[in-house]
């Protein structure tokens, strides 16, 4: 991947690998799977700046799998391999 540096208060989200078949055996078909909701976060930006101008710093950091929301992230392709870019405020959770 390319050397990205996200703006703000963004993040570049590696999405996590569908799952192609349930747990009790049911092959999901391609055209049955929605967008992935949960990811890698492998790029921060430096944070908002607030009123005063002072940045506030993020609350995740490079390597959080976090939840999003379904429709907040932007899609890019970079080297075949899909990302997506959030802003802090379309994340949802970070899995423990």
């Amino acid at each position: 991947m390319q050397n990205l540096k996200p703006l703000g208060d963004r993040v570049v989200i590696e999405p996590s690998p569908k799952e192609k078949q349930t747990k009790s055996g049911i092959v999901i078909p391609d055209t049955a799977e929605g967008k992935p909701m949960e990811g890698k976060i492998i790029a921060i930006g430096p944070g908002r700046l607030n009123e005063k101008g002072e940045r506030v710093p993020m609350s995740v950091k490079v390597g959080d799998i976090v939840l999003f929301k379904k429709y907040g992230p932007e899609e890019f392709e970079s080297e075949g391999v899909k990302y997506l870019v959030a802003e802090e405020g379309d994340l949802i959770a970070v899995v423990s």
